[in-house]
């Protein structure tokens, strides 16, 4: 009898043992190819946790919607079946946190450092903060770019996006940009944009040109203005009940890892769209129009008062804090 109570005990010492073993797993599930900036950044968070961790936390990665499409990927993360994502800025409107479509505004960063500012200072951090109510922590803000518009007819003055289905993002912000310019916005997740620009059910849409490049885009538009109208970001973000659950000392491990990755992204990121611009360029299938002082003088005319439209949605003060954050950066 004493011997099976040891043999008993010494399974179970065993079993507890190979379970204290077995890795943490990470599913970061993103939208975008593993070639963009924030496919490339995941890669490299990957690599420095598990090195940091020695072994302790593997990260899968899953790009390009293989788990999930845009609309679906944060009640994944909320429901737990998912532990990290990277969605862009627009996609916390929809959950409840308006004021993140800030990032959304056009022209409200004159410049990287305008945005940085903001990102990295107490602005950033509060936003963050807010995202904790829908069970969801915040790590950190990961750069794209800013944006191009893209169509198959010139997009040269705000009179050309008359009559013209524009693909946005779910973001009340980007339907009123779209409605400012004249244009019809049409809401469709970032997978399908693709087909919907080849078969015609979008005329055109709004991508930082890596996005475009990776995806294909070029080859189904004939035109693109480097109009850099908007700003595309994205949020680090992680289940917060995982997150809070795991060993002090992980957690600890990935925080610097996610630093090092951030600071790999932001490097890298603006680099990648200048190469994309250029692959495009090559590829010879599109137009690129690169908009005068007078052009965009034209463009901010029309879009500069969606500030205004949505300071009941965003946040007056905000707004404000934001301007007053970037003024002569």
């Amino acid at each position: 009898m004493k011997l099976k109570a040891l043999l008993a005990a010494s399974l179970a010492a065993l079993s507890l043992s190979a379970f204290a073993q077995a890795p943490i797993v990470i599913k970061f599930s993103h939208v975008v190819a593993t070639d963009t900036p924030k496919g490339q950044a995941a890669e490299r968070f990957k690599e420095l946790a598990e090195k940091a961790t020695k072994g302790r936390v593997k990260v899968e990665v899953y790009p390009n919607s293989q788990l999930y499409k845009d609309k679906e990927e944060l009640e994944a993360l909320q429901l737990g079946a998912v532990q990290m994502l990277a969605p862009s800025l627009a996609k916390f409107g929809p959950l409840g946190v308006k004021e993140f479509e800030v990032f959304d505004l056009p022209y409200i960063f004159p410049s990287k450092a305008a945005l940085y500012a903001v990102t990295e200072g107490p602005i950033g951090k509060g936003l963050l903060k807010k995202l904790e109510s829908k069970g969801i922590t915040g790590l950190a803000y990961w750069d794209n770019g800013f944006k191009i518009m893209s169509a198959n007819k010139p997009l040269v003055s705000p009179a050309d996006f008359k009559g013209q289905k524009m693909r946005i993002q779910s973001s009340k912000v980007l339907e009123a940009q779209m409605r400012a310019l004249g244009a019809n916005p049409q809401v469709l997740a970032f997978s399908e944009v693709y087909q919907a620009l080849q078969t015609g059910v979008v005329d055109g849409t709004e991508n930082p040109p890596s996005n475009m490049y990776t995806q294909k885009m070029h080859e189904v538009q004939k035109h693109l203005t480097v109009s850099n109208h908007g700003y595309l970001g994205y949020a680090v973000i992680v289940n917060k009940k995982f997150w809070d659950g795991l060993p002090a000392d992980i957690r600890s491990a990935l925080e610097g890892a996610m630093r090092d990755a951030t600071t790999y992204e932001k490097a890298i990121a603006e680099r990648d769209n200048n190469i994309a611009l250029d692959n495009i360029k090559k590829a010879g299938k599109t137009q690129i129009y690169v908009p005068n002082a007078k052009d965009v003088a034209e463009w901010k005319k029309v879009l500069l008062p969606v500030h205004k439209q949505m300071e009941d949605r965003i946040g007056k003060d905000l707004i404000a804090a934001i301007a007053k954050e970037t003024a002569g950066k």
